[in-house]
């Protein structure tokens, strides 16, 4: 059988629960197999040259690939590559082998921190044309950011999750699986202190814009108005339904991502500093927020909010000592 590649090399790719990849042809069929060392979502992409550049996923394959691929040694993927493509012409062919995941062995007193990855991209930040009407002028001009991978907490911090680590809970409305409130900005940097220090990794607050990015669903965005749609009735807690309190963090749909409530229930801290004019200059990769402020950036509106304090795009801030049953926070953890 001829071989389907002159040259064939196999990049997999940068996470830490895909390894030993190997690869085979098997008549006009291409084999990869590799080790998964916890459940992910697969999928395989392939270059022409050399892994410069990559197509989207590949359709035609089989086997361990696609949704809840489940943790083992030896997986195994067939690639149909005649089946996607006609004629295939180049010397370097790259494979590259995707795996996304929930991270969940971050566990403080029995209490476990939930984290999922989203993995990095360029997206449009602001006042994008699904936000219409509402959006506002410090919402503008919408601009291009490139963030890189980061995991962040499916769930706003539960007051569970709160005490485990502070060994109190400041919330106005009591709950374990509620979101905590009452949190300052600054209350929230002893919080992570401790908990990096309990479980020797690396929590921080998310940036606005990757806060922003996870919201709009990453890579899978849609481009809904709210995180996960453009009904917020099926996403969010907010001032006509929530019945005037916090409720049970995951009791509405998820966005692209699998993320919860990141529009209403509860406003969530950023890192940043707030600008009102800022995105008139913010830098295009990775953008941290102005050097210096008086204010800290909120984002996702709460249980309190009308709808359009709840879109992705909305943008809100308060003084880092303030503390509010609006206000929690949801977590980003260095990869």
């Amino acid at each position: 059988m001829k071989p389907l590649f002159p040259i064939l090399i196999l990049l997999f790719a940068f996470s830490a629960n895909v390894t030993n990849v190997s690869f085979h042809q098997e008549g006009n069929k291409v084999i990869i197999l590799y080790d998964l060392d916890r459940q992910a979502d697969v999928s395989v992409y392939m270059s022409t040259d050399g892994g410069r550049t990559f197509g989207g996923a590949l359709q035609h394959v089989t086997g361990a690939v696609g949704k809840n691929v489940p943790a083992g040694a030896g997986k195994r993927i067939e690639y149909d590559a005649l089946a996607e493509y006609d004629k295939l012409q180049g010397e370097d062919f790259v494979f590259k082998v995707k795996a996304s995941s929930l991270l969940e062995n971050a566990t403080v007193n029995g209490v476990p921190f939930e984290m999922v990855l989203v993995q990095g991209g360029t997206f449009t930040m602001g006042a994008t044309s699904e936000q219409g009407s509402d959006a506002e002028s410090d919402e503008r001009p919408a601009h291009s950011v490139t963030v890189s991978d980061f995991y962040i907490g499916k769930y706003e911090v539960t007051q569970a999750q709160w005490r485990a680590v502070m060994c109190s809970n400041p919330s106005h409305f009591k709950g374990d699986d509620l979101p905590v409130e009452c949190v300052s900005w600054n209350d929230v940097q002893v919080f992570i202190r401790n908990l990096n220090a309990l479980t020797g990794k690396t929590f921080r607050l998310p940036t606005e814009a990757e806060w922003e990015y996870a919201a709009r669903g990453g890579n899978r965005s849609a481009g809904y108005k709210f995180s996960g749609s453009n009904y917020i009735g099926a996403v969010a807690w907010f001032i006509n339904n929530s019945g005037g309190k916090t409720h049970p963090v995951g009791g509405k749909s998820p966005n692209e991502l699998g993320l919860y409530d990141m529009s209403g229930n509860v406003c969530e801290w950023c890192s940043d500093w707030y600008g009102s004019s800022y995105y008139g200059s913010s830098p295009s990769n990775n953008t941290q927020g102005p050097s210096s402020g008086s204010s800290r950036v909120l984002r996702g509106g709460s249980w309190f909010s009308d709808s359009g304090y709840c879109r992705v795009s909305n943008r809100d801030y308060d003084n880092p000592d303030l503390r509010d049953d609006g206000i929690g926070v949801r977590l980003v953890l260095v990869p």
